[in-house]
C-alpha cells in the first residue's frame, strides 16, 4: 500500500531536518524568531509539497524553500526595525576566546545572505552545479564567487588572529 503524501512528507523532513536548522541557524539570531521560522518553513514546504517533481534532491528543494523563507522573514524584519552590524557584533565579542570554527562562524555569518548561504551550501559538499541551481545562478558564475569568498575569509580569519581587526 503506497504511503500517503503526507507520510511521505514527514519521512523526508525527518531525513533533512538539518538542512532547516542550519538556514535558520545562520541567517537568525532570536530563539523565539527561530521557532517562528522553523514552524513557517515546515509550513511553507507543505503547501507546496504536493509540487515537488524530483527533478532535484529533496534536500536541493528543501534548501530553496528554506532560503527563501528566511530571506521574505529578513525583509520584512528590516521594514520594521535597523539590523545591527554584524561586524560591530564580531568586534564586540572577544576574539581570543573564540575557538578557531566559532570563528569561522563568526565570519561566514558577516556575509551577505547570497554569500553566506553559497558558502554554507559549499561546506556541506554541494556541486557547484547543485549551488547554482539552489541558487539561481549559473556554476561559473558560483566557482567564482566561492572563490572569492575563500580568499576574503582566509583573509579576515588572519586579520583576526592576528589581532588586525
Amino acid at each position: 500500500m503506497p504511503e500517503s503524501l503526507e507520510d511521505q512528507y514527514v519521512v523526508l523532513i525527518q531525513q533533512h531536518e538539518g538542512i532547516i536548522h542550519k538556514v535558520i541557524g545562520l541567517h537568525v539570531d532570536a530563539v523565539e524568531d527561530k521557532r517562528d521560522l522553523f514552524q513557517e518553513i515546515l509550513l511553507q514546504a507543505w503547501k507546496s509539497f504536493e509540487k515537488f517533481q524530483g527533478n532535484a534532491a529533496f534536500s536541493t528543494w528543501l534548501y530553496r524553500v528554506a532560503l527563501n523563507t528566511v530571506f521574505n522573514f529578513k525583509k520584512s524584519e528590516k521594514k520594521n526595525k535597523k539590523a545591527s552590524a554584524a561586524a560591530a557584533e564580531l568586534a564586540a565579542t572577544p576574539k581570543e576566546k573564540k575557538e578557531d570554527h566559532e570563528l569561522l562562524y563568526d565570519l561566514i555569518r558577516q556575509l551577505n545572505e547570497v554569500d553566506r548561504t553559497l558558502m554554507t551550501l559549499h561546506l556541506d559538499g554541494y556541486k557547484n552545479k547543485e549551488i547554482a541551481d539552489i541558487l539561481g545562478m549559473t556554476a561559473n558564475h558560483v566557482n567564482v564567487k566561492i572563490h572569492r569568498l575563500k580568499t576574503q575569509i582566509v583573509e579576515s580569519f588572519k586579520n583576526v588572529k592576528n589581532g588586525s581587526v
